[in-house]
């Protein structure tokens, strides 16, 4: 809607993932480095965390992307399945053929594709995105599979990409086999005030910005506040405050733009927000002032 108010050819701050708009922050670029390292040296596995919204699955797509041929991959984005599920989705996305029959019959079918591509001198990668959900006996069955190797190396590397949660998960005394083994890690952080002015230039630019300064600092500082540095945060502050600035014919949006926006999708920071985190703190002093006051006999 406000594309055209403000010269630009496309939505910049849409919530799909777009290669065409990708920002590698510090924080990003180097959870991507870990990642290519330690596949390139062979490491079993590799886990890569960060909270919600700060742009997990964006280095996934690079990755991704950026893999030289000679690794095959398996990506599984919905890790709520049982065992056998699980092997069958591994094998169906290497592309492998998935006979019918018990789990120890799936598991001798991807172990024999794993063999032919090492053969071919490939090196096929497991990737498990939001692998916070996997239950601890599906993490076990993970680890199992990482268990299948030649005498020289291991036949799958697997990574497993999460929110925090992933790392507590890991520390379950029933998973320290599993934590053991991995050797490679890395968290993705939310942006900082910088990265977050730069991130919102370069989605301006893709989007046919031209460098030019649609948003004053004042609003470039409030949407930094109120999103924490967190990618899919600014984007609604973003898209909303833009939103804002067309409904009230202003060629640049500011702070006060940001402000609506922030109370219009709830976010904290916004005047809602922060008045509910005093309920607490005005609730329990009223609570005992009413009771003194009971006790005696000045009210009720």
């Amino acid at each position: 809607m406000y594309e055209s108010w403000f010269d630009l050819k496309e939505k910049p701050f849409s919530l799909t993932p777009d290669p065409e708009f990708l920002f590698l922050s510090g924080s990003h670029q180097e959870a991507l480095d870990h990642l290519l390292y330690g596949l390139e040296s062979g490491e079993g596995f590799i886990v890569v965390t960060g909270d919600i919204g700060v742009g997990k699955t964006t280095v996934c797509r690079t990755l991704l992307s950026r893999l030289p041929d000679r690794f095959a991959t398996s990506l599984i984005v919905n890790p709520l399945l049982t065992e056998k599920e699980l092997i069958r989705a591994v094998l169906e996305d290497f592309g492998g053929e998935t006979p019918p029959g018990t789990k120890k019959d799936l598991l001798d079918a991807l172990n024999r594709f794993l063999l032919a591509e090492a053969e071919k001198g490939r090196r096929p990668v497991l990737i498990v995105d939001e692998a916070q959900n996997l239950p601890p006996t599906l993490l076990e069955q993970v680890r199992l599979l990482s268990n299948l190797e030649t005498e020289k190396r291991k036949l799958l590397q697997i990574v497993l990409i999460g929110q925090n949660e992933l790392k507590e998960k890991l520390a379950l005394s029933s998973l320290r086999q599993l934590n053991q083994r991995v050797t490679v890690r890395a968290e993705i952080r939310p942006l900082p005030r910088k990265e977050t002015a730069r991130y919102i230039d370069h989605r301006l630019g893709v989007a046919g910005g031209g460098g030019r300064a649609l948003l004053t600092r004042g609003a470039e500082g409030a949407i930094h506040r109120r999103a924490g540095g967190v990618p899919r945060i600014i984007n609604m502050l973003c898209d909303r405050a833009f939103l804002s600035a067309y409904v009230r014919g202003s060629s640049k949006v500011e702070r006060k733009d940001v402000r609506r926006a922030s109370e219009s999708l709830d976010v904290p920071g916004s005047a809602a927000t922060r008045m509910l985190r005093w309920v607490p703190w005005v609730a329990a002093p009223l609570a005992l002032l009413c009771g003194l006051l009971a006790a005696h006999g000045r009210i009720f």
